[in-house]
C-alpha cells in the first residue's frame, strides 16, 4: 500500500497549492479519502473528506469556502485545492485513506509541507 502526496511548497499568502495524493496496492474507489494537516506543536486535524463515489465531502469549518477536496477513481487520485491561503495554513499535510467493513484499514502518506509566508 503506497499514498504518495505532491504539490507542496512555499506560497504567498493570498496564493494557492494543489495537493495530489497517488494511491496504489488497495481498491482505491472503495475508500473514503481524506486530507490532515499537522502544524508544529499542534495535533493533526481533519482538513477535508470525501466519500468513496465522491458524491459528499466535508470540510473543517477553517478552510470552507477555501480549499475543494476531490478525487478522480479512474487515476487512483485524490486532490486538495487550496486557495486564499493563509500562514495559519502552513503544515504538512497527509493523505488518509479510510475503510470500516468490520475490520479497520486506514493508510497515511508521508505528508508535504506546506508554507504560507511573505
Amino acid at each position: 500500500v503506497q499514498l504518495v502526496e505532491s504539490g507542496g511548497g512555499l506560497v504567498q499568502p493570498g496564493g494557492f497549492l494543489r495537493l495530489s495524493c497517488a494511491a496504489s496496492g488497495f481498491t482505491f474507489s472503495r475508500y473514503v479519502m481524506s486530507w490532515y494537516r499537522q502544524a508544529p506543536g499542534k495535533e493533526r486535524e481533519l482538513v477535508a473528506g470525501i466519500t468513496n463515489a465522491g458524491r459528499s465531502t466535508n470540510y473543517a469549518d477553517s478552510v470552507k469556502g477555501r480549499f475543494t477536496i476531490s478525487r478522480d477513481n479512474a487515476k487512483n487520485t485524490v486532490y486538495l485545492q487550496m486557495n486564499s491561503l493563509k500562514p495559519e495554513d502552513t503544515a504538512v499535510y497527509y493523505c488518509n485513506a479510510l475503510k470500516e467493513y468490520g475490520i479497520v484499514y486506514n493508510y497515511w502518506g508521508q505528508g508535504t509541507q506546506v508554507t504560507v509566508s511573505s
